[in-house]
């Protein structure tokens, strides 16, 4: 595969409210990355639910193979 052709992830920067649910989109189909708009609808992927115990900002994962969900560690470096 040519850098052309090769998809790029970023993370996205989200301000989270304290005590808010959240859902991260895990199936990478969401119009709406990096939150869940349903798109996973019939396949065997599930949202990820979670909230933060502060106001804050925070850099979400687009790649979907970071190893601290659904924060961004980095790891879209490597693909």
């Amino acid at each position: 595969m040519n850098q052309e052709s090769k998809k790029t992830f970023s993370p996205i920067e989200v301000q989270l409210e304290a005590s808010k649910q959240y859902f991260w989109c895990t199936c990478g189909r969401s119009q709406s990355q990096p939150f869940c708009d349903g798109s996973h609808k019939n396949t065997t992927f599930t949202p990820r639910a979670f909230s933060v115990n502060e106001n804050r900002s925070a850099w979400l994962c687009t790649c979907k193979k970071t190893g601290n969900a659904p924060f961004c560690d980095g790891t879209h470096n490597k693909l």
